[in-house]
């Protein structure tokens, strides 16, 4: 991604005083290099400004995805790379206890009717095969179904203007669970979030994210600031994967591998010399220079 260095430059220049970010890794597979490295720019950047505070939230919507071992790897890995926060769980217990996406379902809920009200959303039972063929794109001719939305095993779709970037996407998943945009924009307005670092492969949920906030006049979302960085590849050029254990960050642990590396690449991405940077503190140091 060219120009990320002036970019994240003008985007830690923002951060002041009741500034707001947060750490969102979903639990749904070992960690790996991407992660640690978007973690990373989002503590440097909260940790930039003495006013800014940092959360962290665990997005665990996605139960059948969901596993123990999954979430205690969040908490070694923020250990491993030497990273704090200001809010949210301290561990494991914690988290299901006190934070769990779960214990806010009522609130997702809440803005799906208004959604639905609004007549913003229609039903789909259409499944991932029916779709195949149009290659990620739903096509408007699915729109007209003729099914109520309390009809059983439907997914709730929510119309979309022409050309935007993930059309007509999912707001609440075929077994009735909220979708991952949803739980992402009412966590980040419940949590006051003011600024996110997200990585370029989530371009279009921000848009998606956006658009819902338009269609519920949830104005103070728009002054979001959005930034998003570049992803890294495997050796066949594809983005890592949490699902696929790509690089997986625990396998580095287990083998006493430093994080060194991780480090090193953010001081790259953001114009910093990385040959001296080995620890966060040291990256934060140099950012201050």
């Amino acid at each position: 991604m060219e120009n990320f260095d002036s970019q994240y430059g003008a985007f830690v220049r923002s951060i002041g005083p009741g500034s707001r970010l947060r750490l969102a890794p979903t639990p749904s597979g070992y960690l790996h290099t991407g992660n640690a490295i978007n973690f990373v720019l989002n503590w440097l950047t909260a940790r930039a400004h003495p006013g800014a505070r940092l959360l962290l939230r665990i997005d665990d919507l996605d139960a059948d995805r969901k596993r123990p071992e999954y979430v205690h790897d969040v908490f070694e890995t923020l250990a491993w790379l030497g990273l704090d926060w200001d809010e949210g769980p301290r561990d494991p217990e914690d988290f299901e206890k006190n934070w769990s996406q779960h214990l806010r379902l009522a609130q997702y809920f809440e803005v799906l009717e208004e959604l639905r009200a609004g007549g913003w959303l229609f039903a789909c039972d259409k499944s991932r095969r029916d779709l195949e063929p149009f290659n990620g794109k739903y096509p408007p001719e699915f729109r007209n179904q003729g099914l109520s939305l309390n009809h059983p095993g439907v997914a709730w779709r929510i119309r979309t203007p022409d050309n935007f970037p993930l059309p007509d996407f999912i707001v609440r998943r075929r077994d009735g669970i909220p979708a991952y945009q949803i739980g992402s924009l009412v966590d980040d307005r419940y949590f006051g979030i003011t600024h996110v670092i997200r990585g370029a492969d989530l371009q279009e949920s921000t848009a998606a994210q956006l658009f819902l906030a338009e269609c519920l006049r949830w104005r103070e979302f728009s002054h979001i600031r959005f930034l998003h960085h570049p992803l890294l590849t495997d050796p066949t050029g594809a983005k890592l994967s949490k699902s696929a254990g790509s690089a997986a960050l625990h396998t580095w642990r287990a083998e006493g591998r430093s994080p060194a590396p991780v480090f090193k690449q953010v001081a790259d991405w953001i114009g910093l010399p990385a040959g001296e940077i080995l620890t966060a503190k040291g990256l934060l140091q140099a950012l201050k220079e």
